[in-house]
C-alpha cells in the first residue's frame, strides 16, 4: 500500500510512524514545505527565553530517523494539487505521486491582521516554526524593548521569556482582557497577578490594537488604534491562526462549519481513502457536542494516530476535545477545560458557576501558594461543563481531574463523591474541587 501524508511536524509525524508499525510493507512518504519534520512547536517560547541553547533540543525524529525506520521525508517540498479521482499529489516541480491512502495533516499558519505598513516594516515576526524562534531569540538578545499583538496563550508565553531576558514589553490586545478564552472574572485574576509580580518592565494595553506600522531608523513606529505611537526594537505578532484548507478545498475536499476540514471520528474527510488530522482538522467538543477548532499539540498527535490507524484498516474512533490547556506566565499556571460559563451560555446550558480562593496545599507548609479555580455545571441536569484554574502549579492538577469527569459527564454530585488524595505537602484536607463541589450542590439544589 502506498500512503502519502502532507505534512510533518505533530499530526503528520505521528500519523507516519505509526502507520509504518501497522503496516511495515507499505511505502510512507511524507512531503512538507518546512525545512525540519517532527518537532515540539510548543517548546519555542523556552528556547526563546534561554531554558535550553541548541534549537535541535525540540527535534523528536529527523528525517535519518524517518529514513531508517522505512519512511521517506521530503523536507521543503511543497505540495500544491491533490487529484482524488486519479489518486495523485502534484509538487510545485509538476511531479506527480500516487497515493492509495492520502493523510492530509498541513496544519494552520499564523493569521497576519489589517496593519497598514505591515509588508514594508522590518523586524515584525510571527512565532510558528524553527527558523520563527531563532529569529525572535536573535533579535531578543539585542533589544531593550519589544511589542507583541495579543495576550492569547502564545503571547504570555512570549511575554515571560522577554521580561525574563530584560526586554521592556508592550503587550497590546483587542480585548477587555487578557487571554480572553477565560471567563472575564478569571481574565481579571491573571491580569491581577501578572501586574503583582516580581517584574515590572512591561505594560498592558487593553481594548486597543495596531493599526499601522512603520520603519524608524533601525526600530519600528507602532501606531495604535487609540493614538498611541510606541517606538520599539520589533514586534510580535500572536493574534492566532488559520487553518490551512486551501489545497483540500481545491480538491472538492469539505470545509466544516469552523472553516477547518470536515472529518468524522475516524478521521474520514468527504473524499474517500482521504483523511485529515491535527491543526487543519475540525473537532467535537465532547462537552456541546458542536463543532469546534482548537488547535492543540496534545490533539494533532492523537488525531494522527487515529488517521494512521484507520487509513491501514483498523477502526479507532476519535470522540473528541475539551480544549485543555495549560501555560505558565510570570510564575503563575494558567489552566482550563470545557466550557467557560460565556462559552456554556452560549450554546444553550443554563450555567451556575463558583470561584473557591484557597491554598493549594496545607498553609502550615513553607510552599503554599494560592489556587482560584472556577467551576461550571449546568443549572437544571447537574452536569459540570468546564472549569479554569489561576494560581500555583497545582492549578493544572486540578483541572487534569475536572477533565476525566467531564470525559465520563459526571455530575456535580457524582463528582462530590470522589476520593481525592490528601497529604499536608499536597493539598489541603478537603480540596478546593470538593469545596467547589458543596458550594454548586446548593446552588443546583441537590445534596452532595
Amino acid at each position: 500500500m502506498n500512503i502519502v501524508i502532507i505534512g510533518g511536524v505533530a499530526a503528520g509525524a505521528k500519523a507516519g510512524a505509526k502507520i509504518k508499525r501497522l503496516l511495515p510493507d507499505s511505502s510512507v512518504k511524507i512531503f512538507t514545505d518546512d525545512t525540519h519534520v517532527s518537532y515540539s512547536s510548543c517548546g519555542l517560547p523556552y528556547y526563546i527565553e534561554g531554558n535550553f541553547e541548541d534549537y535541535r533540543t525540540l527535534l523528536v525524529r529527523s528525517p535519518e530517523d524517518f529514513k531508517a525506520s522505512g519512511i521517506d521525508v521530503y523536507l521543503q517540498t511543497k505540495v500544491i494539487q491533490i487529484l482524488p479521482d486519479k489518486k495523485k499529489i502534484i509538487l510545485e516541480n509538476l511531479e506527480q505521486v500516487k497515493y492509495d491512502k492520502l493523510i492530509i495533516a498541513t496544519g494552520a499558519r499564523p493569521k497576519y491582521p489589517m496593519i497598514d505598513g505591515i509588508e514594508t516594516t522590518k523586524n515584525i515576526y510571527t512565532l510558528r516554526k524553527i527558523e520563527d524562534g531563532i529569529k525572535i531569540r536573535d533579535i531578543m538578545r539585542k533589544s531593550k524593548n519589544a511589542v507583541i499583538l495579543g495576550s492569547g496563550y502564545i503571547g504570555l508565553e512570549i511575554l515571560e521569556s522577554f521580561v525574563k531576558n530584560g526586554v521592556h514589553v508592550d503587550l497590546i490586545e483587542h480585548n477587555g482582557s487578557i487571554m480572553p478564552r477565560f471567563d472575564y472574572d478569571m481574565a481579571m485574576i491573571i491580569q491581577e497577578r501578572k501586574e503583582t509580580s516580581c517584574y515590572k518592565n512591561f505594560n498592558v494595553h487593553l481594548e486597543d490594537t495596531i493599526c499601522k506600522v512603520e520603519n524608524l531608523s533601525n526600530k519600528v513606529l507602532v501606531h495604535t488604534i487609540k493614538g498611541k505611537k510606541i517606538e520599539t526594537d520589533f514586534v510580535v505578532l500572536c493574534s492566532g491562526v488559520t487553518p490551512n484548507v486551501e489545497i483540500a478545498e481545491n480538491a472538492g475536499i469539505k470545509i466544516g462549519e469552523t472553516g477547518a476540514i470536515w472529518v468524522d471520528k475516524l478521521m474520514r474527510t468527504s473524499v474517500e481513502d482521504i483523511y485529515a488530522c491535527g491543526d487543519c482538522a475540525e473537532k467535537t467538543h465532547i462537552v456541546s457536542g458542536q463543532k469546534v477548532w482548537i488547535p492543540l499539540g496534545s490533539t494533532a498527535n492523537k488525531e494522527g494516530r487515529c488517521a494512521a490507524i484507520n487509513a491501514a484498516g483498523g477502526y479507532y474512533e476519535f470522540e473528541g476535545v475539551l480544549g485543555s490547556t495549560v501555560t505558565r506566565c510570570l510564575n503563575t499556571t494558567i489552566a482550563m477545560t470545557g466550557l467557560t460559563e460565556k462559552d456554556a451560555k452560549s450554546v444553550g446550558f443554563s450555567p451556575v458557576s463558583t470561584i473557591i480562593k484557597k491554598y493549594d496545599r496545607v498553609a502550615y507548609m513553607p510552599e503554599a501558594s494560592e489556587l482560584i479555580i472556577k467551576i461550571v455545571a449546568d443549572k437544571i441536569t447537574g452536569l459540570l461543563l468546564g472549569g479554569q484554574a489561576v494560581g500555583s502549579i497545582g492549578a493544572d492538577k486540578r483541572i487534569n481531574t475536572l477533565t476525566t469527569a467531564l470525559l465520563g459527564h459526571l455530575t456535580v454530585q457524582e463528582f462530590g463523591n470522589n476520593d481525592i488524595t490528601y497529604a499536608p505537602p499536597y493539598s489541603t484536607t478537603i480540596d478546593p474541587l470538593l469545596d467547589a463541589m458543596n458550594i454548586l450542590c446548593k446552588k443546583i439544589n441537590r445534596e452532595c
